[in-house]
């Protein structure tokens, strides 16, 4: 597939998030991305971040069928959760999203922004005693209960941009009223962050 085509598989499934609800129930998966995308672009976050911010719940759109081909396995230093990890479908729904971008060809960096958003909310659950202050997060996100996971996820080269893109997806941080572009604003952004061939 030539990357057109790609971004516009992309683009239909996000598409399908305009009928969706989002897990915080106030919005649609679709307007929710846009937020966050329009978030990310307000902080003058690089196309890579802007595009997983974009991006980022896509693992909840992608049908059952296509999932099962999917790797379940997350960019994860810590050894915390594996492929044999008991998770939610919420909880891992950044890592199947992650894993069908890279095979669509998408960046590394992309990638791992949205793979890691589990661990990026339990570092935030663990230190920021306002993020989920409105308790959206209702899963059994466990802590960072030892210095040394805390320690390496801080190390990790990604570290800021993890926990930006979680930021900005929490409700606590969004400013609703802002009104985002539309979808295909982005479409030309995506085709340049696709490698040319797969």
């Amino acid at each position: 597939m030539s990357p057109e085509q790609r971004v516009n598989t992309v683009f239909e499934l996000l598409e399908t998030a305009s009928k969706k609800k989002h897990v915080c129930g106030e919005t649609t998966e679709l307007v929710n991305a846009l937020q966050v995308t329009q978030l990310a672009k307000n902080d003058g976050a690089d196309e890579e971040t802007i595009l997983a911010a974009l991006m980022i719940n896509i693992g909840r759109l992608i049908p059952s069928m296509e999932q099962r081909s999917i790797p379940r396995f997350i960019y994860d230093p810590m050894d915390i959760l594996t492929e044999k990890s008991e998770i939610s479908n919420d909880m891992d729904h950044g890592r199947v999203g992650g894993k069908y971008l890279c095979q669509l060809g998408f960046s590394k960096t992309i990638c791992e922004l949205i793979e890691s958003q589990v661990l990026a909310k339990r570092y935030l659950l663990t230190v920021d005693p306002n993020f989920n202050a409105d308790g959206y997060l209702i899963l059994p996100f466990p802590l960072f209960t030892l210095p040394t996971e805390r320690h390496v996820f801080e190390k990790d080269p990604l570290f800021k941009q993890k926990v930006q893109l979680v930021k900005w997806d929490d409700p606590a941080y969004k400013i609703t009223e802002t009104k985002p572009v539309a979808l295909d604003t982005y479409r030309d952004m995506a085709i340049r962050n696709l490698k040319p061939e797969i």
